[in-house]
């Protein structure tokens, strides 16, 4: 019965050290990316490692660009496209996620309602998946993120890791590879047509845009000439 107790009190003390070290480690992580570009998200190694699984040649190409050298019309769109009340919200967007789930219910095509910091929170500290142990995670990653980096270091972050095609990452990458200029020269249909095009940068292609994305991408020209200039 001793033993039995000393086992559980040394199980205790191995599951709060874990989880004190899981808090500090993630806070301190999320303070240096507040000065430092992360250096990889998880999902740019599963890419990775998927392409040398695949026996192909590991592709990864992306180029860091302050949020100052992005275009004003790339923040318009994804705040558009992506989360019209990026501004209002602390990371989660209540109101989105009521909407989303009166539209589920009407319709085939199931509808989420990830804000920005949400997405961002996914990209540079999870894995790719639909489970709620992820989900919890990302509301945790999601509120250390508006705490200590804010709004803007958050949009700057999350233009320069998402995900714009095969082994593409960010919207400088991008804007050089499908219109050979900087992203801070992109126009207003040119972001439009970037925003367009992420839920599945994989299927998808601003160089090739169906009718569908060009259909897309003109809801989005008007949403954002519709909503309120994103200003930090």
């Amino acid at each position: 019965m001793a033993i039995k107790k000393s086992l559980i009190r040394k199980l205790f003390k191995i599951i709060r050290f874990a989880v004190f070290f899981f808090f500090i480690s993630t806070i301190v992580v999320t303070i240096l990316y507040r000065f430092i570009p992360p250096p990889i998200t998880p999902l740019m190694v599963i890419r990775a490692s998927g392409h040398l699984i695949d026996g192909e040649k590991m592709k990864m190409t992306k180029d860091w660009v302050s949020l100052k050298n992005i275009s004003p019309n790339m923040v318009q769109a994804v705040v558009a496209s992506e989360d019209n009340n990026y501004m209002k919200h602390f990371g989660i967007d209540f109101d989105a996620i009521q909407k989303a789930r009166e539209l589920n219910k009407r319709s085939k095509v199931l509808r989420g309602a990830s804000t920005i910091s949400q997405q961002t929170a996914k990209n540079v500290y999870l894995w790719p998946s639909r489970s709620w142990l992820r989900k919890g995670l990302e509301v945790y990653f999601t509120g250390l993120i508006e705490i200590f980096w804010g709004k803007k270091r958050i949009m700057e972050v999350y233009l320069n890791v998402i995900e714009m095609g095969d082994g593409i990452y960010g919207v400088e990458m991008a804007s050089q590879l499908y219109f050979s200029k900087p992203a801070s020269d992109l126009s207003k249909g040119e972001a439009a047509l970037i925003a367009a095009v992420l839920p599945n940068p994989r299927r998808w292609s601003p160089a090739a845009p169906t009718s569908y994305i060009q259909r897309k991408q003109q809801r989005i020209v008007r949403a954002m000439n519709r909503i309120d200039k994103v200003e930090f």
